[in-house]
C-alpha cells in the first residue's frame, strides 16, 4: 500500500479518515477475486468472528465457517463445553443448514421459540425422523398458543434428496436452485434415504456456489478457540487441541505484556504447528515481542470496538487505521500477519484494513444482532427484533470470567469495567443473518479489489493506493437513504 501522491500523514488515521483510490484494473469480475487468506488458518473469506459470549458460538461458527471465514469461541467457556460446541460444529454438513425441529405434537408456542434461532424462519416438523411439515412464523399468526404444530403447518413439503448435492458442486446447486424456484419454495428439507439432513434455501444453494467452506484436513469445518493469560494455560489449550480445535487465541486487553509472553511460551510448548493467535498490541514493537514469544499471528486494536470504553475510561489506544498500517508492516518483516480487530462499521472498513495489511479483519459487534449470535431474541414493544450485547470487558464479562473465584474477589473486580454491560443490537430486516452481512461485506471487498486491480488479498495490499480526507469528504461519500 502507498499514499497517494506521496502524502505523509501527520497524525494517526482512522478508516473514516482515508479512502481507496481507483487504479487500472484489468479485472472483469468480482468473481475473479480470491478472498482465500493466506495465514495459516484455513479460511477463504478474510473474516474472524470475535471471541464476545454474545456474539460467537456453536450456531456462529457453523455458519460463518461454511461461508469460508471462523469463529473464535471465547476464553470463559468452559472447557467442556467447547469441546461440545467444537464436536457439533465438526459434525456439520459443509452445505446444508440445520435444522431446528418440531413434532408435529408440539405446540405453537414451543415453534415460535425454536424458529427465530435460524435465519431462514422457520422449523421442520419431523415424525420419526422423516420430514412431513414446515411451520413458519407467518403460520403461527393469530392461532393460540397451545395449538399443536399440526394444526398449523404446511405438509407434504418439497424434499431434495441429498444425493443431488453430494460431490456436484456448482452443478448440484443449480438443480436444487431450479427444484426449490419451479416448486415456488424458499426452502425444503434435504433428506437422505427419507431422514432429514437438514435444510436448503435458495439463497443458500446461490452462496454454496460463490462460497468455499473453511475446512480442516479431514473437510470438516474450522473453529478457533480462545485462552487468557492467566491460569493453567499450557493443560487448557492442550485440551482444548485434543477437542479439535484448529486455531488458539492467546486473548487480553492489553497483549503487550510479560505476562501475556509467558502463556505465548506455554502454548507454543503444548504445539509447534497449531496456528497462535496473540494481542491485542497497536505498535510495531507490541508485534516484535509476541512473534519472539511464539505467535503466528498479532491481533490489533486498542479501543476501536462498539462496545469498548477503554479509550474514553483510559485515554489508551491508537486511530485503528494506523495501527494496522504500522502492526502489518512488522509483522511482514518477520514473515508473519496480523488481525485487524475491531472499529469496522461498513463493508470499506474490511477493505481498506486488508489494504494496510491485515491478513483478516475481526468482527464483533456487527455480527451480534444476527439470528445466529447466541441469546435469545426479544422484541422491543415496537414489533423490532434484538438481541442483547456486551463488552468483554464489561462487568457482566469479567463477572462470567471470574465465577469460580470468592465473592470477595469478584466483587472488587467488578468495580472496573472498560466496556458496555448491556446494548440491544438491533436485527436488520433486510440483513437478518450473519450471512446476509457476510454478502455484503464479501460484496463490497471484492469490488474494492476490482477497482485496485487486484485478484488476490496480497495482491490488493501491495497495489492498493489509499488517500487522506477531511470529515467533509467522509461524509459526501455516505448514500443518502431518504431523498434530499
Amino acid at each position: 500500500m502507498r499514499f497517494l501522491d506521496g502524502q505523509q500523514p501527520t497524525t494517526d488515521l482512522t478508516y473514516g479518515d482515508v479512502f481507496l483510490v481507483p487504479a487500472r484494473s484489468e479485472v472483469t469480475s468480482r468473481f475473479d477475486v480470491d478472498l482465500a487468506s493466506h495465514d495459516g488458518t484455513g479460511t477463504t473469506i478474510p473474516l474472524v468472528v470475535a471471541n464476545m459470549t454474545a456474539v460467537s458460538g456453536r450456531r456462529m461458527a457453523e455458519t460463518i465457517a461454511r461461508r469460508g471465514g471462523i469463529a473464535v469461541i471465547p476464553q470463559d467457556i468452559p472447557t467442556d463445553v467447547v469441546a461440545d460446541v467444537v464436536a457439533t460444529v465438526k459434525a456439520k454438513d459443509l452445505v446444508v443448514e440445520s435444522p431446528v425441529t418440531v413434532a408435529p405434537g408440539d405446540t405453537v408456542h414451543n415453534a415460535l421459540t425454536l424458529i427465530g434461532k435460524r435465519s431462514h424462519g422457520a422449523a421442520i416438523v419431523v415424525d420419526g425422523g422423516r420430514p412431513v411439515g414446515i411451520v413458519t412464523a407467518s403460520d403461527c399468526l393469530g392461532v393460540d398458543r397451545f395449538t399443536q404444530v399440526r394444526e398449523v403447518m404446511s405438509a407434504n413439503p418439497t424434499l431434495i434428496d441429498a444425493a443431488v448435492l453430494a460431490g456436484s458442486g456448482a452443478a448440484g446447486m443449480r438443480a436444487a436452485f431450479d427444484q426449490l424456484h419451479a416448486s415456488r419454495r424458499k426452502l425444503a428439507p434435504v433428506v437422505r434415504d427419507g431422514e432429514l439432513v437438514g435444510v436448503l434455501t435458495r439463497v443458500g444453494a446461490l452462496r454454496s456456489s460463490i462460497y468455499e467452506p473453511a475446512t480442516d484436513a479431514q473437510g470438516r469445518l474450522r473453529i478457533a478457540a480462545a485462552v487468557g493469560i492467566n491460569g493453567d494455560v499450557a493443560a487448557k489449550t492442550a485440551e482444548l487441541l485434543a477437542a479439535g480445535v484448529d486455531v488458539i487465541v492467546v486473548d487480553t486487553a492489553h497483549g503487550h505484556q510479560a505476562k501475556m509472553l509467558s502463556a505465548l511460551a506455554a502454548v507454543r510448548s503444548v504445539s509447534p504447528d497449531v496456528p497462535i493467535v496473540a494481542g491485542n498490541v497497536v505498535t510495531a514493537q507490541g508485534v516484535t515481542d509476541l512473534v519472539a514469544a511464539g505467535a503466528d499471528i498479532v491481533k490489533v486494536g486498542v479501543g476501536p470496538g462498539a462496545m469498548c470504553t477503554t479509550r474514553m475510561m483510559t485515554g489508551v489506544g491508537r486511530p485503528q487505521f494506523s495501527a494496522v498500517l504500522e502492526c502489518a508492516a512488522r509483522a511482514r518483516e518477520l514473515g508473519k500477519h496480523v488481525w485487524a480487530d475491531g472499529g469496522v462499521r461498513h463493508p470499506r472498513d474490511v477493505a481498506l484494513a486488508l489494504a494496510a495489511g491485515a491478513s483478516q479483519v475481526m468482527v464483533g459487534s456487527w455480527f451480534a444482532g444476527t439470528h445466529e449470535s447466541p441469546g435469545d431474541l426479544h422484541d422491543d414493544g415496537s414489533g423490532r427484533l434484538y438481541k442483547e450485547s456486551f463488552g468483554m470487558a464489561s462487568a457482566r464479562a469479567v463477572a462470567a470470567r471470574t465465577a469460580g473465584g470468592s465473592p470477595f474477589d469478584r466483587a472488587r473486580k467488578a468495580l472496573f469495567e472498560e466496556g458496555i454491560s448491556s446494548s440491544r443490537m438491533y436485527l436488520d430486516p433486510a440483513r437478518p443473518g450473519v450471512e446476509d452481512l457476510v454478502d455484503e461485506i464479501t460484496s463490497g471487498l471484492r469490488s474494492a479489489c476490482t477497482y485496485a486491480g487486484a485478484t488476490s488479498l496480497p495482491e490488493f495490499a501491495e497495489r492498493a493506493v489509499v488517500g487522506i480526507q477531511s470529515a467533509a469528504g467522509y461524509e459526501e461519500g455516505r448514500p443518502l437513504p431518504a431523498g434530499w
